[in-house]
């Protein structure tokens, strides 16, 4: 973990620009600083989109297969002998 210096936690605070931005002068690559409450609440919105899109991608060829036939298919027939509903 890096450390802020005394001189760039001032920087950051008077940052006009929020969240502020520091830059590696070598590489002119800009980073976002923000707190890691505020981190974690943005990956837990990531992670949740990611597995609702995981979702929402298997769940229309899944429904397609099993639309095909239907209930009526041979295949389908397991899940009627699993149904602890109905009597053997």
């Amino acid at each position: 973990m890096i450390e802020l210096t005394f001189e760039q936690r001032q920087d950051v605070i008077k940052q006009v620009e929020t969240p502020p931005r520091a830059i590696d002068p070598d590489t002119e690559i800009t980073y976002v600083l923000i707190r890691e409450e505020v981190y974690a609440k943005i990956k837990a919105l990531l992670i949740e989109e990611q597995n609702n899109q995981f979702l929402q991608d298997m769940y229309l060829p899944v429904m397609e297969t099993f639309g095909k036939e239907g209930w009526d298919d041979p295949a389908m027939d397991i899940y009627n002998d699993l149904d602890p509903r109905r009597q053997s």
